[in-house]
């Protein structure tokens, strides 16, 4: 392959809550892969992107900010080939997620969409959403007040007041799922696939694995895990994935959450390799297809 020139566009570190530097971390390290692979790299902060035409036709990106979104959106429909898809990272907002997930039979908890405006009535909500999570729907968690675990419907239309006084319009509520909590990481047509459970790890962003606690070794099929992880990242459109899942008593497993391209932090160096050599096939798909 002749030597390729990609735009490398960083996330704002608004979007990388409690985790900066393991984003930045996992970010050039696949830069550096290209780069060792006889590839150039130019370097943009998403505020760059946004007041500048791309000159390259091939991108690789953390980005999140909606702004950035549109404008690479715009720049694919011309042509442009990025990993991830900015299309694929509007997908991976809270209500998108949800509405495709479960609309695609992805094993998911019960869920609702709801304007926080509007009162929810108690037969929504009770017994089967009690306890239950409160989530931002428009966007990711920035800060640790956008993901609320309710154990009550009164404490429920209390969380909702308070993410409507912080201007948050939607939320989606999911059933609270028992069971142990594990964090996966892929990246899609490659052989890595990487899981733990963050709890033991202490792997957090804002110390959420407490509510599940402690994992208790529930048996689980690996394959199935990874088999629902690509159907997901198929469903979303994104290559590079983590997320997390719940795997309640019986051994079912279900995914509560679905990111593109997240820190990779317990496996940087063998994500990096993964990625690099994602984003260098779909290169010469693109070229000699």
């Amino acid at each position: 392959m002749k030597p390729i020139t990609f735009a490398g566009i960083q996330r704002y570190t608004l979007f990388s809550p409690n985790h900066v530097g393991n984003d930045s971390a996992i970010f050039m390290a696949v830069g550096h892969y290209l780069m060792e692979a006889g590839h150039q790299v130019n370097y943009y902060t998403e505020q760059e992107f946004l007041a500048h035409s791309l000159s390259e036709r091939f991108v690789f990106t953390m980005m999140r900010s909606k702004a950035a979104v549109r404008h690479l959106q715009q720049a694919e429909q011309g042509g442009v080939i990025a990993v991830n898809s900015a299309y694929g990272i509007e997908n991976c907002t809270r209500e998108r997620m949800t509405t495709l997930l479960i609309e695609n039979q992805i094993p998911h908890p019960e869920s609702l969409m709801w304007d926080t405006s509007d009162p929810i009535p108690t037969y929504l909500i009770e017994p089967g959403f009690e306890p239950c999570w409160v989530k931002r729907a428009d966007f990711h968690a920035i800060h640790r007040e956008d993901v609320s675990y309710v154990r009550t419907c009164e404490e429920l239309q209390e969380v909702m007041a308070e993410y409507a006084l912080r201007g948050i319009g939607r939320v989606v509520i999911n059933r609270h799922l028992e069971g142990d909590l594990i964090k996966f990481y892929g990246v899609s047509g490659t052989d890595f696939f990487y899981w733990f459970y963050p709890y033991d790890g202490h792997h957090s962003k804002f110390g959420l694995e407490e509510i599940n606690g402690s994992p208790t070794g529930i048996p689980f099929s690996l394959d199935h895990l990874r088999e629902l992880c690509d159907a997901a990242a198929k469903v979303l459109q994104v290559q590079v994935y983590g997320g997390d899942c719940i795997v309640s008593p019986d051994g079912t497993i279900r995914i509560i959450d679905f990111n593109d391209w997240p820190s990779f932090a317990p496996c940087r160096k063998e994500a990096a390799i993964a990625i690099g050599q994602s984003i260098l096939d779909q290169v010469k798909t693109q070229i000699y297809e």
